[in-house]
């Protein structure tokens, strides 16, 4: 590895270079996307993991079309035995 791959930074610096905060850089850690080490109460990581850090596609993933949800909603139905009507229990 390079020396500037070498390079330890706080979760603060890496959340600057990520362009997040510095919780969801813990986060990240958090859910094993990031590698980092304990020193103390504080996490470091190498500036090379944040680097190659695979960020996905950034925002909420797109809203499901009318179609898709009608469809997903019948699937569970199906699941679980129920009609599309509701059921009217007695009072």
């Amino acid at each position: 590895m390079t020396k500037e791959a070498d390079e330890l930074l706080s979760t603060a610096q890496a959340g600057e270079r990520l362009g997040v905060t510095r919780q969801r850089v813990l986060e990240l850690i958090m859910e094993d996307r990031l590698p980092a080490i304990k020193v103390g109460r504080a996490y470091v990581v190498r500036a090379g993991d944040v680097a190659t850090l695979d960020r996905g596609s950034p925002g909420r993933p797109p809203k499901a079309t009318p179609a898709e949800n009608k469809r997903a909603t019948s699937q569970i139905r199906a699941k679980e035995g129920t009609s599309t009507r509701a059921k009217r229990g007695k009072r």
